[in-house]
């Protein structure tokens, strides 16, 4: 068989929802947040996950999906290790953009915005908030750096369960923490049956408020 052949030959008819322009929100967090709550609800998997892009200094992009975990007011939360490739590209290019994909509902969101550090009170109580595993993890993984074989990784583990078994709670790595991602753009993507997609698209607007409009697929 063509591999091309049957990737032009894979197609999904959507046919679920439509994305009613009057009935959305007035504000893009209110519709994120209704639409979020209904992937729990639909019990997707993992509907926390989101695709992060960042821009190096250079304007090559990368991709990656890391996983929401807060929501402020005006704003989405992750966490990650700043001397990572993406934290080296957010501390150079503060321009990024978030994809939450949800195809059990036929569902896409994008945020396009800038992220800026979460405070070092936000990042030590997320982190403490996690199994003692993932915490050790943090201190262990020189993310994004070549590195020789897994065992260092193994190494690094044991060494570090030695130095902080004593200790009543394991402290937060410097590097480590939290990034805020705070939107100007948040398109809703309804998938519809011959691909006539709903696309409803809110922009931030000077003084703070939010234009919605609608979009051709």
């Amino acid at each position: 068989m063509n591999s091309t052949s049957s990737l032009a030959d894979i197609r999904n008819e959507y046919t679920r929802q439509e994305l009613d322009f009057d009935k959305t929100a007035a504000d893009p967090f209110s519709q994120f947040r209704q639409w979020f709550d209904e992937a729990l609800q639909s019990k997707v998997p993992e509907p926390n996950a989101m695709h992060l892009c960042t821009v190096s200094a250079n304007g090559r992009p990368s991709g990656r999906i890391v996983l929401l975990k807060g929501m402020e007011t005006q704003g989405f939360v992750f966490y990650t290790n700043y001397e990572s490739r993406k934290g080296k590209e957010m501390a150079q290019n503060t321009w990024v953009s978030l994809t939450f994909f949800w195809p059990e509902l036929e569902r896409q969101v994008r945020i396009e915005g800038k992220v800026t550090l979460t405070s070092a009170a936000q990042s030590d109580e997320y982190y403490h908030s996690r199994p003692k595993g993932s915490q050790l993890g943090a201190w262990a993984s020189p993310q994004s750096q070549v590195i020789p074989t897994r065992a260092i990784l193994e190494e690094n583990l044991t060494s570090l369960e030695e130095k902080f078994k004593a200790m009543p709670e394991i402290p937060r790595p410097p590097h480590w923490g939290g990034y805020c991602v705070l939107p100007d753009a948040i398109e809703f993507w309804q998938g519809r049956q011959s691909r006539l997609h709903d696309r409803i698209n809110y922009v931030k607007q000077p003084d703070g408020s939010w234009h919605k409009q609608r979009l051709a697929p």
